[in-house]
Parts: C-alpha cells; sequence; structure tokens
C-alpha cells in the first residue's frame, strides 16, 4: 500500500488528508471507512495499517481522486522524531578523506545518529527555501524507514516487525556551517534541521519486499549525478532500532533515515546545487521526491 497526505480544498480553507495512492485515484481513507483515522500518523498510532488496506480497497463510496487534482504533501507531515543515521560505507569514508582523517573504528561498532529537525519537513514538488546563513547548498539521496509501534528494547524479528514502510529522504545539507559546526565536536545541528523533504508517498513494508536491494539515483535539472543502491548498506534499520531501542523507546510515526548513499551527494562529486535547480531523488518501488531550490 502506498500511503500519503494529501490536501483539499474546504469551505474552512485547505485540510491534510490521509489517503492510499491506487490504480483507480487516491483514496481518501477516512471518507471511504470512517473508522480508518483522517491522518497518516494517527494511522500508525492506531495500528491500522490493515483497516486503511481494507478501505483501499472498497468499491462503492466516495470517487477516488483523479492524479493531479490534489496537492501531494509529505506522508507526515509533523513525525514524532527524525533520527538520521550514517549507515553506508563509502558516503562515511569518503567525508573523512576529504577531511584529511582516518576512517575511525567506532564507526563499524556502533550505529551512529544525529537528531534533525521535525518540524521543518516538506513534500514533493515544493519549494525549498536556501538558507540565508549558507553558501554550500547541498542534497542528500537517503532512504527512510517509519517506525510503525511503540518498541522498547527489540532485536531481531521484532525491530524488523516495527517497520511500517519506507520513503525517499532528501537531507538538506548547509554544508560551510555543518563543517564549522564539526570542528567543535558537536553537532550537526543547524546545518541540517531546517529542512528535510520526505516523500513523494509512504511505502509499507510489505509492498517493498526486500529494502536491501533498491536503486537509487538523484537528477539535477534532469542530469543524473548520483546513481547507487540500498544494498551497499553496512548498518541495516533492524540494527539501528536495536540500537534506538537499548532502554529507550521508538514510537509510531518516527523517522529514521540511513544516511547518504555512496556519491549520493554534490560534496562527494564537488558539484553543488544553485538556485533554482530542481533536485530529483529517485528509488525504486518508493517513487520520485522532487524538490526546486528557491533563494529569498
Amino acid at each position: 500500500m502506498k500511503l500519503c497526505t494529501f490536501e483539499r480544498a474546504t469551505p474552512r480553507g485547505p485540510e491534510l488528508r490521509a489517503g492510499a495512492v491506487t490504480e483507480r485515484g487516491i483514496v481518501d481513507l477516512n471518507a471511504a471507512d470512517p473508522r480508518v483515522p483522517a491522518s497518516v500518523l494517527a494511522i500508525l498510532e492506531a495500528g491500522a495499517l490493515d483497516s486503511a488496506r481494507e478501505a483501499a480497497g472498497k468499491s462503492g463510496g466516495p470517487a477516488p481522486h483523479a492524479p493531479g487534482s490534489v496537492k501531494l504533501r509529505t506522508p507526515i507531515p509533523r513525525p514524532p522524531s527524525v533520527r538520521d543515521f550514517y549507515a553506508f560505507e563509502a558516503h562515511v569514508k569518503k567525508g573523512f578523506e576529504k577531511r584529511g582523517e582516518p576512517m575511525p573504528k567506532e564507526w563499524y561498532e556502533i550505529p551512529v545518529y544525529y537528531r534533525s529537525g521535525n518540524h521543518n519537513i516538506i513534500g514533493t514538488d515544493e519549494d525549498v527555501l536556501w538558507p540565508r546563513f549558507t553558501e554550500k547548498f547541498d542534497y542528500e539521496l537517503e532512504l527512510a524507514a517509519v517506525v510503525g509501534k511503540r518498541a522498547t528494547n527489540v532485536a531481531g524479528q521484532a525491530a524488523r516487525d516495527c517497520i511500517a514502510g519506507y520513503m525517499v529522504m532528501n537531507d538538506f545539507s548547509a554544508r560551510d556551517i555543518q563543517r564549522r559546526e564539526m570542528r567543535v565536536r558537536l553537532g550537526p545541528a543547524k546545518g541540517k534541521e531546517w529542512c528535510t523533504a520526505l516523500g513523494p508517498v509512504l511505502v509499507t513494508a510489505d509492498e517493498v519486499g526486500d529494502p536491501y536491494n533498491l536503486l537509487m539515483t538523484a537528477r539535477v535539472n534532469g542530469e543524473e549525478w548520483s546513481r547507487g543502491n540500498s544494498s551497499t548498506i553496512y548498518w541495516k534499520f533492524e540494527q539501528m532500532i536495536e540500537f534506538l531501542t537499548q532502554d529507550d523507546t521508538v514510537y509510531p510515526g518516527d523517522v529514521i533515515g540511513s544516511g547518504t548513499v555512496g556519491t549520493g551527494c554534490g560534496l562527494e562529486l564537488d558539484r553543488w546545487v544553485q538556485p533554482g535547480d530542481v533536485m530529483e531523488l529517485e528509488i525504486e518501488k518508493l517513487g520520485v521526491l522532487r524538490n526546486r531550490v528557491v533563494r529569498p
């Protein structure tokens, strides 16, 4: 199932609704079955994925929205948390190489991550603002997993069962301020949390199948810049969840980023996004996440 959040016009103004993208169009899940919550986050919190799936497949009821007749927004506009890991060895090695530093042995011992902003989330076909505080804007091609159930101290299959589905993630980065933050051995913070793009839809784990064999590409203005595969990930999402839940808890809707796939950013390539550029990040089975950079 491909879950989405779409915007519809009402007499009270724009309203966000949970939908399912089907061959018939975008089904308003709550309109199809009032027992299904009207937001994707609420569906996850209620453990209502099976009910949502049934509603998406029901005949009769309100007609689905035709593609293009409603605007897709990010599937979870305000997730409880966004944690971004550093899980692709090729990307990590390249970063340390550029700084003239050795690869730390600790990276192979624990899956490390930072917390990003959960309040500045955009979806596909939304403009991303070039922040006034940076001259080095970058994209980062990532795979994101979304937690589907509350869990503490889980491992193995129990950790895998926590994953509701997957999205494309663009972890926008202000490289110059990020570099300054990292020099004092803290962060990244301001260099990352000002905006993240997630979408275009949340594809449930059963439909994705194996998340560790997905082609990942990035295009800027139609030109391919990056190509990789999720099979090259070193730390898997199950290991990330196991680490996160050690005497701690994950919650439905929490977003877990994979970190950047090898060659999946301008920093690695010495190529830089410019104002007005359109970035298209595509992951097999998950769709295309498209954003234009706008400078004030």
